[in-house]
């Protein structure tokens, strides 16, 4: 689990293709490597990894081709700068909203403009994800906890502030560029619930019309 709060900004050293899927080396940046040990789970850009290989200023990681497939990791170059994040803690201040890393969808920046001193982005998201992003609801774009500003059929607007902006790789977003979408994961277990509840009614067997006046109608009991 993680919080959406960006704690470095990485850059991907290496990509090798391994049978179908791929290897990456992330150079970590300023992420304190000190306390990480192998197996650990590193976000990168909003994908949960795990880190197969360590040292103090990089990770190497195993990325699926499910993991490829759902996420921007399958075009992401050599080259790349992106977000890091260790995971959650015991007694890690959860100061974004929880985040399990696992990219729900990609979405697409189509709309960038200047709002004060924040930055308003309008981002479309997958018609799949629309149900679940609610007005001043959380959202995590790229690993990032955000809180939607708008929604506005399959788009939605947030606002960026000048240290979000300077701490993660959102400062080089441009129309057309394209981001990891995790929604909320209260929203999905919302669904989740209510679909079980509805599930039960549709299970559950008719009222039965034998009751002990039709036993004694028809001359079972006395």
């Amino acid at each position: 689990m993680f919080t959406g709060i960006i704690e470095a900004v990485g850059r991907i050293e290496n990509v090798q293709r391994k049978s179908g899927d791929k290897r990456f080396k992330i150079n970590t940046g300023a992420l304190d490597m000190s306390d990480v040990s192998l197996g650990d789970s590193i976000a990168c850009n909003g994908v949960c990894l795990t880190a197969i290989e360590f040292a103090k200023d990089y990770y190497i990681a195993d990325v699926s081709a499910e993991t490829l497939n759902l996420t921007t990791l399958q075009n992401i170059e050599t080259g790349a700068l992106v977000n890091l994040e260790k995971a959650l803690t015991p007694t890690t201040r959860l100061g974004g909203h929880l985040v399990s890393g696992h990219v729900d969808g990609v979405g697409e920046i189509i709309s960038i403009k200047k709002d004060a001193r924040s930055v308003q982005f309008e981002i479309r998201a997958p018609k799949s994800l629309c149900k679940y992003i609610a007005k001043k609801g959380s959202i995590t774009v790229d690993g990032v906890s955000l809180t939607l500003n708008e929604v506005k059929g399959d788009c939605f607007e947030l606002n960026l502030v000048p240290h979000t902006l300077e701490q993660t790789t959102a400062q080089n977003y441009r129309v057309g560029s394209k981001v990891n979408l995790e929604v909320d994961l209260l929203a999905r277990y919302l669904e989740k619930l209510l679909l079980a509840q509805s599930d039960e009614k549709l299970q559950e067997p008719e009222s039965s019309m034998i009751d002990r006046d039709f036993l004694a109608r028809s001359g079972f009991v006395k």
